[in-house]
């Protein structure tokens, strides 16, 4: 029969979340729902009752567990339940030390690469913001950005952000808001808590889906101090909700006064440029009016030499200095005595007019009518 076989099957070890446990007084047996952190899939246990209350720390909603059970088969009812032998609470060294496990396997698949860190818009039009209902991280965030930056748009997805509902709650929202065309960057907010309230942020299948995401994704969980696995898968880690409303919008007013500043910047280093370029101008035109007055100056005195050149060379400055201009008939000039017999008509030009005159003897006769 299959419920002989199935309890021929050896006890195996089970690791997960305690989402249901209801003590009943009185009762031998006791049931226990387990939920896998990692896939929505859960597992009835049932145990006996002195064994549950021998528990240290008591089994509470939430808890982490590991499970030695052996599988029965209730073939009345066509059901299976796991028998629990022993039970052991998780500590939180073995959990830490899981998660640096985890830590180590996603570091070398290179998910942590801080080349994978994509930048956040410089003025996000919408952002997405996933955080607890009614939650204070979710009015740190929304308080203060648009403080900072009153246009700012927001889609919002109140989540379970704790326990066994947390992660595939969280992980829905954030294939969401990833899906939105209008959305720029992605929030993911939740105050401070115990190791194990800030477990579900570092749950392997969400800080993969984070990695796949084409959106800028903000992780804000916790305080300082916190870590969860989700900081370093983020593009951008933020300390607290507030920090995170800090990082994901500029301040107006801080906006303002630097245009501000670089407006008065901008009127000084004109007013300095105008400043040296009248200067220069007006040196420029200094030394144009000096190189022109010099120009002129040489070229007046050139032109003054050169006019006493052409007088000292004409023939009027000749006539000046007492010389004359004889010419013969038809104009030619006189210059030789020969060219002039007895009795022809000479016309002598001096510098203030001219005559005509006659050769009446030549020199040889002249000079011996004196002796």
């Amino acid at each position: 029969m299959l419920s002989d076989w199935i309890g021929r099957l050896g006890p195996i070890w089970i690791d997960g979340q305690v989402a249901e446990f209801r003590p009943r007084p009185g009762a031998r047996n006791l049931y226990l729902t387990l939920r896998d952190p990692d896939v929505d899939m859960s597992l009835t246990i049932v145990a006996d009752a002195a064994l549950l209350g021998s528990v240290t720390p008591p089994i509470e909603a939430g808890q982490r567990v590991v499970v030695f059970a052996r599988p029965e088969f209730w073939s009345g009812r066509g059901s299976l339940q796991m028998r629990a032998k022993e039970i052991r609470p998780v500590g939180i060294g073995e959990l830490l030390a899981q998660l640096e496990r985890l830590k180590g396997v996603l570091a070398a698949e290179g998910l942590f690469s801080p080349a994978r860190k994509r930048p956040l818009p410089f003025i996000p039009q919408c952002v997405g913001l996933i955080c607890g209902r009614a939650s204070a991280a979710m009015t740190d965030v929304l308080v203060n950005a648009r403080e900072r930056w009153p246009a700012v748009q927001f889609e919002i997805r109140e989540v379970a952000v704790q326990g066994v509902a947390a992660v595939p709650a969280v992980t829905e929202a954030l294939a969401e808001l990833d899906s939105l065309p209008g959305v720029d960057v992605i929030v993911i907010a939740r105050g401070g808590g115990s190791v194990e309230d800030l477990l579900p942020f570092s749950n392997e299948s969400l800080v993969r889906a984070v990695a796949a995401c084409t959106t800028p994704v903000v992780s804000a969980i916790g305080h300082e101090q916190d870590t969860p696995l989700l900081d370093l898968v983020a593009d951008l880690r933020a300390s607290t909700p507030t920090d995170a409303a800090k990082r994901i919008v500029p301040s107006l007013r801080e906006q303002q006064e630097l245009i501000a500043g670089m407006r008065r910047r901008l009127n000084t280093h004109l007013a300095h440029r105008l400043d040296r370029e009248g200067s220069l101008l007006a040196e420029r035109q200094r030394r144009s009016s000096s190189i022109i007055r010099n120009l002129i100056e040489h070229s007046r005195r050139d032109i003054a030499h050169l006019s006493a050149r052409v007088r000292a060379l004409s023939p009027a400055a000749t006539l000046d200095r007492g010389y004359a201009i004889v010419t013969g008939t038809g104009g030619v000039i006189i210059r030789d005595e020969a060219q002039v017999a007895i009795g022809d008509e000479i016309r002598v030009r001096v510098a203030s007019g001219e005559f005509t005159s006659t050769r009446i003897a030549n020199r040889a006769t002249e000079q011996g009518s004196s002796a």
